[in-house]
């Protein structure tokens, strides 16, 4: 089966956090276990925040320093092989640099906040600042937030910047509350397809391809389990960035601690346990199908590591870790 290891490489957007921790540090953690099996992933850089810095730099050394530490990693990520493509939190163009810390104003979480013409815009300078570090074409994209909807204001942008995939679909994804608004609950239960005005929505002739996020179906407990091991797990669940994720919003909350509903497969913190079982679903549904696991380096622990460790040990006969690029 082949299958895909996805990163949002990214800060926290509650509480950033700093690069060495919530970044560079965990990536490096990430590649140790990779290297082992001489898998490559694909790795979403969060662009926003390369061009912020890019910006503030010259009156802030700390972030000049930042700036060449990701800059740098992101070109070993190309080196060794290593797929690079572009992740949009489009809240990063009014992103406030204070007192060495980051503050978001949330106006512009969602890229739709814009208008078109100001979305078609960010994309291309967002595309065209990340292939200036990586000396390559960036053809694959996934919304920040999981906010590509509605995707008709951003298809000429992605028509006119050669963005031909996208991977930030999950089966049965929702968040309807606030500025985190997503719904994915008539997404085709398929392993990729064409695309042209809506990624839920199959279309044989399309101009792009989607190649969801892999799920699978939880009850409430297993949310209450990832708040219990979060606070009282110890070191081994804790997370390794030094930051704190951004509120999904009371009623979301709700519905994910008292309601059965989709989740991704990820490597983040105790979703980590899930690996192997949602593999093994995968595999007897469609051995021929993807398998497509998301993780955040800012929120990956000790435990989830570990997990992605025996996953990829365990199952290294069968699976066939891809990039989008090969």
């Amino acid at each position: 089966m082949k299958t895909y290891i996805t990163l949002d490489y990214e800060l926290f957007f509650g509480e950033s956090g700093s690069v060495e921790q919530s970044i560079v540090n965990p990536t490096e953690r990430l590649l140790s276990i990779l290297d082992k099996y001489n898998a490559k992933a694909v790795f979403f850089v969060d662009v926003g925040y390369l061009i912020r810095m890019n910006d503030l730099a010259d009156n802030e050394p700390k972030l000049k320093e930042d700036e060449k530490k990701v800059k740098e990693q992101i070109k070993n990520l190309v080196n060794e092989g290593h797929d690079i493509q572009l992740h949009i939190h489009s809240h990063w163009e009014d992103a406030i640099y204070q007192d060495g810390c980051w503050r978001f104003p949330m106006k512009h979480y969602r890229l739709h906040s814009y208008s078109e013409q100001e979305c078609q815009s960010i994309i291309k300078k967002y595309k065209s600042f990340l292939e200036s570090i990586i000396g390559d074409e960036v053809f694959a994209f996934r919304a920040g937030g999981w906010c590509i909807q509605p995707f008709l204001k951003l298809k000429k942008a992605f028509i006119d910047t050669g963005i031909k995939i996208d991977s930030t679909v999950f089966k049965g994804g929702r968040n309807t509350h606030g500025v985190h608004y997503y719904n994915f609950k008539n997404a085709p239960d398929l392993p990729e397809w064409s695309f042209s005005d809506d990624p839920c929505k199959v279309d044989s002739g399309g101009e792009f391809k989607e190649i969801p996020i892999s799920n699978y179906r939880v009850s409430p407990i297993f949310f209450w389990k990832l708040l219990y091991f979060k606070k009282f797990g110890g070191k081994k669940h804790r997370q390794l960035g030094d930051g704190h994720a951004l509120s999904n919003g009371i009623f979301q909350k709700l519905r994910l601690l008292f309601k059965r509903t989709n989740t991704v497969v990820s490597i983040d913190g105790f979703k980590a346990s899930y690996l192997g079982k949602a593999f093994k679903i995968y595999s007897n549904s469609n051995i021929e199908g993807n398998f497509v696991i998301i993780g955040h380096p800012k929120a990956f622990s000790n435990y989830s590591l570990d997990k992605l460790d025996s996953f990829l040990s365990k199952n290294q006969e069968i699976i066939e870790v891809k990039t989008f690029r090969s």
